[in-house]
């Protein structure tokens, strides 16, 4: 059944689609004020509600109405559910299964926050479903992923958001960042470190019992089936409530059976800006080199020989050959951030400051007026969700782009393929491949798991 108000709602996104094409966008402060008329609201649903995915659930909720949850945990569902009831003063239907959602023709658009190892199944049946995504970073698992997403985005002209909010949710810091080397604040570019922290390995983690409230078989989805374990020590501050060690809720981010540990986490954030201050014509890679790498596990042919324990990297350091000479670093040493290095000076940026000669110089040498909303491409917004909408009402990709995140997540992707197999890797762009290098190539896709695969 659809809702009373979605054909308003439709016509209303309509009527701006048409307002896009003039090259209008609807501003930040006019859709606040929409989003007073529940007629004009989008309705969204949120598929995978833990950490990151209330996250994004509560900074919408000003602005689009929720009629959805999903989650394979019953505990996190009813949690989830209360809250979106508590703030919009009406419960969100709730199920296991995401598909329902993808059934419901009253719903416009989906929020996705699962493991990364669901990202493209999900992303894909929900715009050949008709629903405008925003998925989560990383985007995907595999290369393979990304081109496949960017094939469903170009067939069903949907609206599709990655979730790297360093684009627009961190004080302008990073967006400062792009402005003072496009002003040419530090001559050519030269260098670029990201620092983007390690990891640490784990114990033994033995197999346990499945906690009741958890579809297991669910969980793991797309991906091998094993057994779940855990042991019993719970993690404490942001993700807590679970086992500290284990192959699910949060490590998940240990194991390449389902993320790619810190190289896609962080890496998916800081080598995101890095390509975006090089521009679109250099921003992808030519040669990846492993200098100094750790693995928790023994590896054989770039498959880890232990399967009780974490198997990502723990510590790396990455050297990039990008166009024009430059040397993107990728490291798990030093403080995280971005340094970019030039010709004429060089500075630092986190989510935390912006420091350096450059910086300082800002006091009597501003940059230009509109310089930062140059790098943006206009007004830029405090919620990432609010450029979403944007681009949704105007029928236009947002400001975090899946083709401009794919070409940086390549960088990332092929650093951990460049570790598992200990060898540097050559990459050719045009292709979207590695040069050369058959047993390399193979780990550009992965085969989903039977009963799993993604639903064309």
């Amino acid at each position: 059944m659809v809702k009373s108000g979605h054909a308003t709602r439709r016509q209303f996104l309509q009527g701006m689609a048409a307002a896009g094409a003039a090259g209008a966008l609807v501003s930040p402060a006019s859709l606040v004020m929409g989003a007073e008329s529940p007629n004009e609201r989008p309705v969204f649903a949120t598929i995978g509600l833990r950490n990151q995915g209330w996250g994004i659930t509560s900074k919408s909720l000003g602005l689009a109405d929720f009629a959805a949850l999903a989650d394979v945990d019953a505990n996190v569902l009813g949690t989830n559910v209360e809250r979106v009831k508590e703030r919009q003063k009406k419960a969100p239907d709730a199920y296991k299964d995401y598909r329902k959602i993808l059934e419901r023709n009253d719903i416009d658009a989906v929020m996705i926050a699962t493991p990364d190892h669901w990202h493209t199944k999900i992303s894909v049946e929900a715009m050949l479903a008709g629903k405008d995504v925003y998925c989560e970073k990383p985007l995907t698992l595999t290369i393979d992923e990304g081109k496949l997403i960017e094939k469903i985005v170009k067939q069903t002209g949907r609206v599709f958001q990655v979730g790297t909010m360093q684009r627009s949710e961190s004080d302008k810091r990073f967006l400062q960042a792009i402005a003072l080397i496009r002003a040419g604040r530090i001559g050519k570019v030269q260098k670029i470190t990201c620092g983007i922290n390690g990891t640490s390995g784990s114990p033994e983690i033995p197999v346990a019992s499945v906690p009741a409230e958890l579809d297991w078989d669910f969980w793991l989805g797309p991906a091998p089936k094993v057994d779940y374990r855990a042991l019993p020590e719970i993690r404490q501050g942001y993700g807590g409530g679970v086992p500290l060690y284990s192959n699910c809720h949060y490590s998940f981010r240990e194991w390449h059976e389902y993320a790619g540990g810190k190289l896609t986490d962080w890496g998916a954030h800081h080598v995101d800006i890095a390509c975006w201050a090089l521009g679109e014509d250099a921003n992808s890679p030519k040669k990846i080199s492993p200098v100094s790498y750790s693995l928790p596990v023994e590896y054989k042919d770039g498959y880890p020989l232990v399967h009780d324990r974490y198997n990502v990297a723990t510590k790396f350091n990455i050297k990039v050959e990008m166009p024009n000479d430059v040397e993107l670093t990728i490291t798990s040493e030093g403080d995280n951030g971005i340094l970019f290095e030039g010709t004429d000076g060089r500075f630092f940026v986190n989510r935390g400051k912006i420091v350096g000669a450059p910086v300082e110089a800002l006091a009597t040498n501003p940059l230009p007026e509109g310089a930062i909303e140059a790098v943006y491409g206009g007004p830029v917004p405090s919620n990432h969700t609010a450029n979403w909408i944007e681009a949704m009402n105007a029928r236009k990709q947002p400001i975090s782009d899946v083709w401009s995140h794919n070409r940086m997540l390549e960088i990332c992707h092929l650093s951990n393929i460049a570790m598992r197999l200990g060898r540097d890797l050559n990459w050719d762009a045009s292709k979207r491949e590695i040069v050369g290098d058959d047993q390399a190539n193979a780990f550009l896709a992965r085969e989903s798991r039977k009963g799993y695969e993604i639903n064309m």
